[in-house]
C-alpha cells in the first residue's frame, strides 16, 4: 500500500523531484558526505580573509548563478527509473515489532550473543521489506543497531536480499545511513578468512546491480557517500580516515608546506586489497561511455568525489592510471599514452574545465596521483604558460598549486619560477598567497632555487629601499599590511589577527639552510622583547618560533631571541603551545640560559603538574631536582653537555663541526640519523637523570683506560671498550689454561667478573642495536 495522508512517513526523496531539484533543497539539512564544513561549494568561499589554499574561491560559477551548483540533465532512462521508484508504507504490526525489538536491545543491558540472536532473528523478519524500513526515518535508525551487532551470516543476507534496491537506499536520506552502517560492519570481517567467501560474493553482487546504471547514485549527495565507502571496502581503507573522506584545506596545506606527508603512498597501494576484481569493476563501469555521460560526471560536485576517492584508491596502479586519467582528461577511451597524446582542443577544454569547483578538486587529486610521464605530459602540454592567469582565478589557482606540490623534477621548478617567480607580489595582493606557499614548499622538497624562493618572498612583502626588519611583522600580519591605507608607515598591529598562512609560510622558510634566510633571521632577532611574547604566546606565532630554534641558525642568534623571553618562561609553560616553545628553548639554550629557565617554572612547579604537557617538562627540566639541589642538577646538565659534544664529534658531520657555544640539540642532523640521534639522547637522558650524584657518572666515549669496577650499573660505558674487554678476557683464559689450577684459584674471580661484564656489555650493545661498523666509526672518530 502506498502511503498516504499524515500518518505515512514519506521518503525524503520524493518521486517528483530530479536529482538536481534534490540537491538543491535547501531545508532538507546538511547530508553525511558535506559534514566539516565540506558544504555545497566544496569548502571554497569567496571571502578576502580566507586566502590560502581552499579558502580564496568565490561562491558563484561559471554559468552565472550565485552559490547554486551548476545543474545538470540526466538522460530519459534514469529520469524513469527515479520516477518509478515508490516507497511503500511500513504495517502497523511491523511498526510494533521492531520498537519492541529497539527497546529489548537498547534499553536494557543485552549481553553480546543474545544480542546477536536477537538482531538476527529482526532481520530475518525484516526479510522482503528492506527498502520501507531503511528508508523510515524512525525505524532506520533500529536498522542501523541490528546490522550493527548481528552475525556476518544476516548481514550478508540482508545486502543480498535487498541488492537490486540497494541504489535507491543509499539515495534516500535515512537509507544511505543503513547502507553504510551495511557496509562498515561488513568491512570488520575483512580479515575472517571462514566467511572471505560469503563477504566477496555479497561485495560482488553489490557492485554488479550498482554498474547496471551509475550515474543516478554518483550524483546523489548520499549515493555519492555510499559508493565511496564501497570503494573504501573493496581496497581495504577505512573511509573514515580524512585522505579518502573528503578534502580537507588544513591536510592538504600541511602537505603542500612539508610539515605532514601524504597517506597516498603508492609503495602500500597493492598491499591488502580484498577485493582487487570488485574494485577494477566499479572503476571501469563508473567511467564507461556507453553507460555515462563523462562530461555529466566531470561537472557535477558529488560524482567528482566519488572520482577522486577512485583515483586516490588506485595510487601506484600504473596500469590503471593510464587507463583512467585520460578519459577524465576528456580523451578517447582508446586513446594509446604516449607523448603529446593530448591534442591542443583538449588542452584547452581542460583549461576551461579546471576554473570550475567539482573539475578543478578532480584535477588536483589527478596531479598528485599521475605517474611521472602522465604528470610531465600535462605540464609540459596544457599548462606550461597558463600558470599566473590560472593562479589569478577563485578556483584555477588550486590547481596550480596541487601542480607545484606535486612537481617531479628539478626542471620543474625551473619552468614555473620563470613563471611565477617574478610574480609573487602580484599573488598576495591577489589573495593567492597559497601558490606562493606551495612553490615554496616545493623549492625546499626538491632542493631547487631556495635562495631565490626566499629572496623573492622577501622583496614581494619588503620594497628595495626598505629595511629587511619588516619582512616578519608583514608576513605574521599579511592581512592587515595588505588592507592597510598608508603601508609605508605600517607598524606592528597590537591585538590584530595573525596571518596564518603567513605564519605557515614562515614556519616552511626557517627550514632552509641558514644563509639563504639571513634577511629573516634579522628580521626575527630586530622585534621587540613584547611581540616575541606575543608571537609565543599564539600558537602559529609559537610555531615559527620553534623552527627557528630548531634551524641551523648559529647559537648566538638563538640565545638572543630566548633572552627577550626572560621572565615569561613559567606563564608560557602553562599555555598548550607556549609549553612546546619552552621545551624547544631549553634543548637551544646553554648552562647558564637554562638555569635561568628553570629557575623560572620552581614557581609554576603545581599549576604545571595540572596541564597536559606540564608533567613531560617537569620531568625533562628536573625542575624538582633543581628546587632541591641546584648545584647538583648543574652539574648533570653539564655532564650531559659534554656527553653531548662527545657524541656528536664521533657521529656528526665531518665538515660542520659545532662550535663551543652550541650544543647538540641545535644542530640540524639528516632525517634518518636524525631519528636514531633522538633515540640516543633519550637512552643517555633516562640513564643520567637517575637518581645518582654526577660524580659517579663516567663521561661517555671518554677514553680513561680500564673501567672501575662499580654497583653503579646504570653508568653508560665507553663505546670503544667492548672489544678491549673481550679480547683481555680471552687472553686472560689463554693465559689460565697454561699455567695451572694454581693460577685459576688465584684469578678465578677475576676471570669471572670479565666474563659476566662482557655477557652483560654484548647484551646491551643487542639491545641498542649496535654494530660493529658503528664501532669502526667511533674508533676513527676518535683517533682524529
Amino acid at each position: 500500500m502506498v502511503s498516504i495522508g499524515l500518518k505515512g512517513l514519506p521518503s525524503r526523496r520524493h518521486k517528483s523531484h530530479s536529482l538536481s531539484e534534490d540537491r538543491l533543497t535547501p531545508d532538507e539539512g546538511t547530508p553525511s558526505c558535506n559534514k566539516g564544513g565540506r558544504t555545497r561549494k566544496m569548502g571554497r568561499k569567496g571571502s578576502k580573509k580566507n586566502e590560502g589554499f581552499h579558502g580564496d574561491a568565490s561562491t558563484e560559477n561559471r554559468s552565472g548563478g550565485a552559490g547554486k551548483p551548476r545543474k545538470f540533465e540526466t538522460d530519459n532512462a534514469a529520469s524513469v527509473s527515479e520516477a518509478s521508484f515508490v516507497r511503500k508504507q511500513v504495517d502497523p504490526d511491523t511498526t510494533k515489532y521492531f520498537t519492541e525489538i529497539s527497546n529489548a536491545i537498547e534499553g536494557t543491558e543485552v549481553d553480546f550473543e543474545e544480542r546477536s540472536v536477537i538482531c538476527g532473528n529482526a532481520l530475518e523478519e525484516a526479510r522482503g521489506k528492506e527498502v520501507e524500513l531503511a528508508t523510515d526515518y524512525i525505524i532506520s535508525h533500529t536498522m542501523q543497531t541490528l546490522l550493527e551487532n548481528c552475525s556476518v551470516d544476516h548481514l550478508c543476507s540482508f545486502l543480498q536480499s535487498c541488492v537490486y534496491d540497494f541504489a535507491h537506499i543509499s539515495m534516500d536520506k535515512s537509507g544511505s545511513h543503513v547502507a553504510e552502517t551495511a557496509l562498515k560492519s561488513l568491512a570488520r570481517h575483512l580479515e575472517d578468512n571462514e566467511n572471505h567467501s560469503l563477504v566477496e560474493a555479497t561485495v560482488s553482487a553489490l557492485c554488479e546491480a550498482i554498474v547496471v546504471n551509475p550515474v543516478d547514485i554518483m550524483c546523489n549527495c548520499y549515493g555519492s557517500h555510499v559508493l565511496r565507502r564501497l570503494l573504501c571496502l573493496c581496497k581495504g581503507v577505512p573511509m573514515d580516515s580524512l585522505e579518502f573522506h573528503t578534502t580537507n584545506p588544513s591536510l592538504v596545506l600541511a602537505q603542500r608546506l612539508n610539515l605532514r606527508s601524504s597517506l597516498l603512498d603508492s609503495s602500500k597501494s597493492q598491499e591488502n586489497q580484498p577485493f582487487p576484481d570488485q574494485l577494477k569493476l566499479l572503476v571501469t563501469e563508473i567511467v564507461n561511455p556507453s553507460k555515462a555521460d563523462v562530461g555529466i560526471l566531470l561537472g557535477d560536485q558529488y560524482s567528482s568525489l566519488v572520482l577522486q576517492a577512485a583515483l586516490k584508491l588506485l595510487a601506484g596502479q600504473d596500469e590503471e592510471l593510464f587507463r583512467l586519467i585520460p578519459i577524465l582528461l576528456g580523451c578517447p577511451a582508446d586513446i594509446v599514452v604516449e607523448p603529446n597524446f593530448i591534442e591542443g582542443k583538449v588542452g584547452k577544454k581542460i583549461l576551461r574545465l579546471v576554473e570550475e569547483n567539482a573539475y578543478s578538486h578532480l584535477m588536483e587529486v589527478i596531479l598528485a596521483v599521475a605517474p611521472d610521464s602522465l604528470y610531465n605530459e600535462l605540464f609540459m602540454t596544457v599548462f606550461k604558460g597558463s600558470l599566473f592567469r590560472m593562479s589569478s582565478h577563485r578556483s584555477g589557482n588550486f590547481v596550480v598549486q596541487a601542480l607545484v606540490a606535486h612537481a617531479r623534477t628539478q626542471d620543474h621548478i625551473k619552468l614555473i619560477f620563470e613563471e611565477l617567480g617574478s610574480k609573487f607580489r602580484n599573488l598576495i595582493e591577489l589573495g593567492r598567497t597559497g601558490v606562493v606557499a606551495a612553490l615554496i614548499g616545493a623549492s625546499q622538497r626538491l632542493k631547487i632555487y631556495e635562495h631565490k624562493c626566499c629572496q623573492a618572498l622577501a622583496d614581494a612583502v619588503c620594497l628595495e629601499n626598505e629595511s629587511s626588519a619588516c619582512i616578519v611583522p608583514r608576513l605574521f600580519f599579511l592581512d592587515n599590511y595588505l588592507y592597510s591605507n598608508d603601508k609605508a608607515n605600517w607598524y606592528w598591529p597590537n591585538g590584530a589577527k595573525m596571518h596564518v598562512l603567513g605564519s605557515l609560510i614562515l614556519e616552511s622558510v626557517f627550514k632552509f639552510p641558514s644563509e639563504h634566510i639571513q634577511a629573516y633571521i634579522t628580521s626575527l632577532m630586530s622585534l621587540e622583547a613584547n611581540h616575541v611574547l606575543e608571537l609565543t604566546k599564539h600558537p602559529a606565532g609559537a610555531r615559527v618560533v620553534e623552527a627557528f630554534l630548531v634551524s641551523n641558525a648559529s647559537a648566538k642568534h638563538k640565545h638572543k631571541l630566548i633572552i627577550k623571553l626572560q621572565g615569561h618562561f613559567g606563564e608560557l609553560s602553562v599555555l598548550n603551545s607556549g609549553s612546546y616553545t619552552v621545551d624547544k628553548c631549553f634543548n637551544a639554550s646553554n648552562i647558564s640560559l637554562r638555569e635561568k629557565i628553570v629557575s623560572e617554572l620552581v614557581s609554576f612547579e603545581t599549576e604545571l603538574s595540572k596541564t597536559r604537557q606540564g608533567p613531560y617538562l617537569l620531568k625533562k627540566l628536573d625542575v624538582t631536582g633543581f628546587a632541591r639541589e641546584p648545584d647538583q642538577w648543574r652539574s648533570r646538565q653539564t655532564s650531559k653537555q659534554s656527553i653531548y659534544n662527545e657524541f656528536y664529534e664521533a657521529f656528526g658531520p665531518k665538515d660542520a663541526k659545532p662550535s663551543r657555544s652550541e650544543n647538540f640539540l641545535s644542530n640540524t642532523r639528516p632525517k634518518p640519523q636524525a631519528e636514531n640521534l633522538k633515540g640516543m639522547r633519550e637512552e643517555i637522558n633516562s640513564r643520567l637523570n637517575s637518581a645518582f650524584p654526577s660524580s659517579s657518572v663516567s663521561p661517555f666515549l671518554a677514553h680513561q683506560g680500564k673501567p672501575k669496577k662499580s654497583g653503579n650499573k646504570h653508568v653508560p660505558e665507553g663505546r670503544g671498550f667492548a672489544k678491549d674487554d673481550e679480547n683481555l678476557s680471552k687472553s686472560k683464559r689463554h693465559k689460565t689454561g697454561k699455567t695451572g689450577n694454581s693460577t685459576e684459584n688465584t684469578n678465578g674471580g677475576e676471570i669471572h667478573d670479565e666474563k659476566s661484564s662482557t655477557v652483560k656489555e654484548k647484551k646491551r650493545r643487542r639491545k641498542d642495536g649496535l654494530s660493529k661498523s658503528s664501532d669502526k666509526k667511533l674508533k676513527a672518530g676518535n683517533s682524529d
